[in-house]
């Protein structure tokens, strides 16, 4: 799966980024996953809901890979 970050923005942060990948309902939700180290970025755990992620990161969540454009 792919996300695509708004024109004339350079990142997106983490918990946005589940939110727009359409794996978490709410923020409150994304910041529950994110603290109880559900999510890896480009392949390690962060427990940072205000992670920026620039084109070319990744993360996972509940077996969804996800990339960000």
């Amino acid at each position: 799966m792919e996300i695509t970050i708004r024109d004339g923005e350079e990142f997106i942060k983490l918990g946005q980024a589940l939110k727009k990948a359409g794996l978490v309902s709410s923020g409150v939700d994304a910041k529950m996953v994110i603290q109880d180290g559900l999510v890896k970025v480009n392949g390690e755990v962060d427990t940072r809901r205000g992670k920026k992620l620039y084109p070319g990161d990744s993360f996972e969540y509940d077996g969804q890979f996800v990339t960000v454009k």
